[in-house]
């Protein structure tokens, strides 16, 4: 994603998302990535395959609900939120994987025409006492609507390759 003048978006960090490596990840540094538009037919179109519960697939019966209207399912907000910490936040050179999240709440309906961002804290990024050639980042992850109200959260962590493998 790009920002206003189609440059890519940095939230915050010094390097680029194809240049980050451990080191680049400062604990207690916060960085502001978005957006994306949440359209009612692809609401509708993912809770249809994978989560069909009718006030994520019929507008009708999901005005009658408690939630007055169609809403999003928490899973597909996951997959907009990893498309963006992906895109945005993950460096795209030394990720080596993940070995699972924390915490993941649904704190507020996601609707049709939400624009999602994300806010991240880099909670913890040290090297790896076993395999000094890497790390582990833990991100404290708030997905955001348009009116910067939190909608989802959740701790993801990830292994990173270190910039200096050596550790000197």
């Amino acid at each position: 994603m790009n920002d206003p003048q189609g440059r890519p978006q940095t939230g915050g960090f010094t390097r680029p998302v194809d240049d980050r490596y451990l080191e680049d990840y400062q604990p207690g540094a916060v960085h502001r990535f978005g957006g994306v538009r949440v359209g009612e037919q692809e609401i509708i179109e993912f809770a249809r395959r994978y989560d069909p519960q009718d006030f994520h697939t019929d507008p009708v019966k999901a005005a009658r609900t408690g939630f007055g209207g169609l809403i999003a399912s928490g899973w597909m907000t996951c997959g907009l939120m990893m498309r963006m910490y992906v895109e945005q936040y993950l460096s795209h050179n030394a990720s080596l994987a993940s070995p699972g999240i924390d915490e993941l709440r649904w704190l507020k309906p996601v609707r049709p025409n939400d624009v999602l961002g994300m806010r991240i804290t880099v909670v913890d990024a040290r090297r790896s006492a076993s395999k000094p050639d890497r790390g582990i980042v833990r991100s404290g992850i708030e997905v955001l609507n348009q009116r910067d109200e939190v909608v989802m959260t959740m701790t993801a962590i990830n292994l990173i390759g270190c910039r200096n493998p050596a550790g000197a």
